[in-house]
């Protein structure tokens, strides 16, 4: 059940709906869409009230373009009467013109006369955004659309998509359970926990200053170190004192700090010694998971002509410019 979202997208803007299954982010886009009525509230496009209790403006009215998941392509039709299919304005040779500019536009015009089953996944994929596109939506959903495509791709596609969107100026949402695809495309993330948005806000800041713990746990990868505030903006840890932002909590209150990947600098000359427990080897870097000297587990991306060994001691150095810290959790106080 959808409660208490509230969301705001200015035109040209990518958003997101990030989060895990069943949180309702599926839910939220179908009542843009239109396919749902709503119980309360109201979602207005352009200024227009499209959705409100009692009152639900029919989809083909709301001038919103969708991609599903499944592409939705039409098998016995080319990939140019795709296209045309959802175009209405115009006479024939406009809408002819404007199916050559959308396949431009997704540089797939070689395909025109090709059926869906002729093509990639990936060229599936953009026939469908071209589609979506060609009746110049006013706002375009995407739902969960690179979910049957291989990492790798999925990667390269959605900035592709990105880069497609930025240069039509449309204003889009995206439906995804992938934080690396979500960063990949939006401007704008919304996490979203058992149907409300826990945190709307940039990656960057998502990343960087989440609001509550499960923002915190849900992007990215980091681990949660034992702190004291000594004094206001003043925490303690095992490796030092620390400055952070918040300064609400009382001398001696015990917190959790985040630290991130990227918070671990590895660092010959640093006395700051740490045990090697695991690495992940990603090309470029490990991905180190540490154990300090008084028994607390950090992780560190470090680059990948450091290759040490499990068990061997290295030094390491903390670089945080956004320490992040939430009080103890009552299951976890000493």
């Amino acid at each position: 059940m959808i409660k208490g979202l509230s969301l705001t997208l200015n035109k040209g803007t990518i958003g997101c709906l990030l989060g895990a299954s069943g949180c309702g982010k599926t839910t939220v886009l179908r009542c843009i869409a239109g396919f749902e009525p709503v119980q309360a509230g109201e979602i207005a496009l352009n200024g227009q009230i499209v959705s409100q209790r009692g009152e639900l403006l029919p989809t083909e009215a709301r001038h919103v373009g969708m991609v599903f998941q499944d592409y939705a392509l039409f098998p016995h039709l080319t990939v140019g009467e795709n296209i045309a299919f959802g175009v209405r304005d115009g006479d024939r040779a406009a809408r002819a013109h404007r199916v050559d500019e959308v396949l431009d536009i997704v540089r797939l015009g070689e395909l025109r006369d090709k059926y869906p089953d002729e093509l990639s996944g990936g060229q599936q994929q953009r026939i469908a955004l071209a589609r979506a596109l060609a009746p110049r939506p006013d706002l375009l959903l995407l739902d969960e659309p690179f979910s049957n495509l291989d990492v790798e791709f999925r990667a390269q596609l959605s900035v592709e998509v990105r880069e497609i969107l930025k240069q039509q100026n449309t204003t889009a949402i995206l439906v995804t359970h992938d934080q690396h695809e979500a960063f990949n495309l939006a401007d704008e993330i919304g996490i979203m926990r058992d149907g409300a948005i826990e945190q709307w806000d940039t990656p960057y800041r998502l990343y960087h200053e989440p609001v509550s713990r499960y923002v915190a746990e849900f992007v990215g990868q980091g681990v949660f170190l034992p702190g004291t505030v000594l004094a206001p903006g003043h925490i303690r840890l095992e490796l030092g004192v620390f400055q952070a932002s918040t300064s609400d909590w009382p001398q001696g209150t015990e917190v959790d700090v985040l630290l991130r990947p990227d918070d671990i600098l590895h660092d010959d000359a640093s006395p700051l010694q740490a045990q090697v427990l695991h690495k992940a080897f990603r090309g470029a870097e490990f991905l180190y998971t540490l154990q300090l000297l008084g028994g607390g587990r950090v992780v560190s991306l470090v680059p990948s002509h450091h290759n040490h060994a499990i068990g061997e001691k290295i030094g390491i150095r903390l670089e945080i410019d956004h320490l992040v810290a939430f009080g103890r959790e009552p299951a976890q106080a000493r």
